[in-house]
């Protein structure tokens, strides 16, 4: 809902045909939110803006032609009044900080329930950044660094490990559930099990008993006293 009281006049832009017809049968369900658009591009949503002018565009970051930060950074130059909330499908997503120094202004992975999208256009149409507290965190890090004269380059992860799947192993060893490890990054349970269906593909662990003895034999945890045998 706007300021004015009128429903939130919302673009939908995802190539993925079932995803976005999915997204906009959702929002037409949700309180305060009206649908007049749907893109399958960045170009088509930079035209529908133009086209439309709606309140908030939920943009999915990959997609073809023009992707989602391209297409944020135009509207954004073109269309300031239109706020911009990008769609990923990982929380830790590493699009989504080029789209935030694009001008969007904020985030939904696209598992998210009804009450989180109309929480998000709400922040937005407020002035507010739609972002929970580990992002905004990320965000502040990522500035600081931009900011130092020098920064040492990142550590290298064992093989090809990211630094989340990395955090999430560790969080294994530490004896932490899918759930709690959700909670205590703030994702999804979904994006927990798929960053820890790829560290098993890369460590060639097949549970997490391995993937912990893994984490010890590679020194990413201390071992407890008396060591891993």
């Amino acid at each position: 809902m706007t300021q004015g009281g009128q429903p939130a006049r919302v673009v939908v832009a995802d190539d993925q045909t079932v995803v976005r017809e999915g997204i906009v049968m959702l929002l037409g369900l949700l309180p305060g939110i009206e649908v007049v658009g749907a893109a399958g591009d960045g170009d088509e949503a930079v035209r529908l803006v133009a086209e439309l002018d709606p309140d908030v565009v939920l943009m999915d970051l990959r997609m073809p032609r023009c992707d989602g930060v391209e297409a944020t950074r135009r509207i954004r130059a073109e269309h300031p009044r239109t706020q911009v909330v990008v769609l990923t499908t990982f929380a830790d997503d590493e699009s989504l900080f080029p789209a935030l120094r694009a001008g969007a202004r904020g985030y939904l992975t696209k598992d998210a329930g009804g009450d989180e999208i109309v929480r998000a256009v709400q922040s937005v149409l407020s002035g507010d950044a739609g972002l929970s507290p580990a992002i905004q965190r990320r965000l502040l890090e990522r500035l600081s660094e931009s900011e130092a004269e020098s920064t040492p380059p990142p550590e290298a992860q064992p093989d090809g490990l990211t630094a989340r799947e990395t955090e999430v192993l560790v969080l294994i060893a530490d004896g932490l559930t899918n759930q709690e490890i959700a909670r205590s990054l703030h994702v999804s349970l979904a994006t927990v099990k798929t960053h820890i269906n790829n560290l098993f593909a890369k460590t060639g662990t097949k549970d997490r008993a391995q993937a912990v003895r893994y984490a010890y034999v590679k020194g990413l945890v201390r071992p407890p006293t008396g060591g891993v045998t």
